[in-house]
């Protein structure tokens, strides 16, 4: 008889591990421990559920590095007892976190599934349930007593995305999230379909490695039309910033002002990593298509790709953290490596 599937979730915070108290109409953080009571069809699931909650549950919007570490430990302290992992956290920020998490742990060979809901668990019209039952599922799912699932996710509204190719998009709707350069890994409907072939596999069985430093010399400028050069020189000479996420338009294009070529040629020169990443949800950057990108190729600004901004932050924090020297840097960041580039 083959061992129960065991899945350990953790709480970080968020509306999903909120419940109602009635009498007083607010929102109060619900017990984990508690959870098949408020869920009993949790029982029904083929596996053995055991919780975990940060000591202080955070708003989503509170969320920085040291969280990431913190859910990184968590894993790897428990790796080898548990199956799958499923984290809980607000929305708002969970395409950062789960994004960080891919490149934090190197080497995976069981599921991360991050989810979370756009309305309490205990409300009468709540996501909060099949988003987390669902989760679990997925988390749980094996194959020759592997992993089916073997990387990071994000599972919202029926959909399982790879984590570091979501956005947020709608703070309103239950689809909150969507993956626009890269098809979704899974699909429940009445039959939970995966798509096999979009799966990563560590292939290699290599041993868990966690990366816990994370380089917060970091920032993002979005182009707009008029942006000014004090603007972006500010930026630019922001004190120890090691590297930036140039929002550009289209596919990478940008103004082909003489003073914005000669500034991001300074910064360049001065040792700064400037990425060129599309401000649009979906697409590419492809430098040279047309004159607005030809010059910024010239500059060798390293290309992002189809990369999201938020893959793009967390991937910069995560090679300036691990200390990949300057000469290679260009190099591994635009190479795929937990499938976050086409």
């Amino acid at each position: 008889m083959s061992k129960k599937v065991s899945i350990l979730l953790i709480y970080t915070g968020g509306t999903i591990g909120m419940i109602k108290d009635y009498p007083s109409g607010t929102l109060k953080a619900f017990d984990f421990n508690k959870l098949v009571s408020n869920i009993p069809e949790l029982s029904q699931l083929e596996c053995k559920i055991e919780s975990i909650s940060f000591k202080k549950p955070i708003d989503s919007s509170n969320m920085d590095p040291s969280h990431w570490v913190s859910i990184a430990t968590i894993i790897e302290k428990h790796y080898d007892r548990y199956d799958g992992f499923v984290v809980l956290q607000g929305s708002d920020t969970m395409s950062y976190s789960s994004s960080a998490l891919s490149y934090m742990l190197e080497n995976l060979s069981k599921p991360v599934i991050f989810t979370g809901s756009q309305l309490p668990i205990g409300d009468l019209r709540t996501d909060a349930k099949e988003n987390l039952i669902t989760s679990i599922q997925i988390a749980a799912l094996q194959e020759n007593n592997q992993a089916v699932i073997q990387e990071v996710c994000l599972y919202f509204e029926y959909k399982l995305y790879r984590a570091n190719r979501t956005t947020k998009i709608n703070a309103e709707h239950f689809e909150a999230f969507t993956s626009l350069n890269f098809p979704a890994l899974a699909e429940s409907g009445v039959h939970l379909k995966i798509n096999q072939n979009y799966l990563l596999k560590n292939q290699k069985n290599k041993k868990l490695t966690v990366h816990k430093m994370m380089d917060t010399n970091v920032a993002i400028f979005k182009l707009f039309p008029g942006f000014r050069r004090e603007l972006l020189g500010a930026i630019l000479n922001t004190p120890n910033l090691k590297a930036l996420v140039f929002e550009t338009y289209g596919a990478g294009n940008a103004p082909t002002d003489d003073w914005l070529l000669s500034d991001l040629k300074e910064a360049i020169k001065k040792g700064l990593h400037i990425v060129n990443v599309t401000q649009c949800s979906g697409g590419s950057v492809i430098m040279g298509r047309y004159s607005t990108s030809e010059e910024l190729k010239k500059l060798q600004l390293i290309d992002g790709g189809d990369i999201t901004s938020e893959a793009a932050i967390t991937k910069l924090m995560y090679l300036l953290g691990s200390g990949v020297s300057h000469k290679s840097f260009r190099t591994i960041f635009e190479t795929s490596l937990r499938g976050e580039l086409t």
